[in-house]
């Protein structure tokens, strides 16, 4: 049985951050199992309050950073405790509904050459979310902030960009691997450094795929499943929308734009 770790990154949201925590615990019967909640010196308190929450099993254990640091070098920060087989990446806003992280890092350890992995995720509601992605080109994101407004080219360009124009009922390769809920072979995201402290939010998960791709294969295993309330918080806040634009072009300037 492989050995297992896992990280959430918190930023405000007690609540929300809680219900992840506890679903992961209650899922996950593993005894072998670490589970990282890193606060990002949340201004509302979350931080102490998870540190002061009683969560009935000594496998998790919180850390308060002193400023926030990002999503990125918010996972990096665990990276020197990690000594698991398979480690997961995951938001605040992940539920799981059944035992998922075991089944999974089995899945990616017995799979030749892979390195990286994400199961099907899935709005509260039921609906399926389309979070398998090629890789990111200039045209493709432009598409996508642009499509759910005007469709037609756009929506066209954005269903080829989340591969909605393949069969995803099926294991397959993915270029762009979702930093909400990703598995990652724990030795080889320890070689390549982890994240890219050099993006404060917003399309690091693109540029660690990359990373991780230069060692072997990235993929959906739509067989595994888990919820995921996925806020979409670029479309609504103009600041982090300016963010998200800074980090696409650190993105390009690195791994180039086709």
């Amino acid at each position: 049985m492989p050995t297992i770790s896992a990280c959430i990154v918190a930023y405000c949201d007690y609540d929300e951050v809680c219900a992840a925590v506890r679903s992961v615990l209650a899922h996950t019967p593993q005894k072998e199992f670490t589970l990282f909640v890193v606060d990002n010196a949340s201004p509302d308190g979350c931080g102490p309050r998870l540190a002061a929450t009683d969560f009935g099993d000594s496998r998790v254990t919180v850390t308060c950073l002193p400023e926030n640091v990002g999503f990125g070098r918010g996972h990096n920060s665990v990276l020197k405790n990690l000594h698991s087989d398979v480690h997961f990446i995951l938001n605040p806003d992940i539920l799981l509904e059944q035992d998922t992280l075991e089944p999974l890092a089995r899945w990616l350890l017995d799979t030749p050459g892979a390195v990286m992995a994400t199961p099907q995720l899935y709005f509260p509601d039921g609906r399926i979310q389309h979070l398998p992605r090629r890789k990111p080109t200039p045209w493709l994101l432009l598409a996508r902030q642009l499509a759910p407004r005007f469709g037609g080219v756009f929506e066209k360009a954005d269903r080829h960009y989340t591969m909605q124009d393949e069969d995803l009922s099926v294991p397959r390769p993915i270029q762009f691997c979702t930093g909400s809920f990703a598995a990652v072979r724990t030795d080889v995201f320890r070689a390549v450094g982890g994240f890219d402290e050099d993006y404060f939010m917003y399309v690091e998960d693109a540029d660690l795929t990359q990373k991780m791709l230069q060692k072997g294969t990235a993929w959906l295993v739509p067989q595994f499943r888990a919820i995921h309330a996925w806020h979409r918080a670029p479309m609504r806040d103009a600041g982090k929308f300016k963010m998200q634009l800074v980090s696409m072009g650190r993105y390009f300037k690195k791994w180039g734009t086709k």
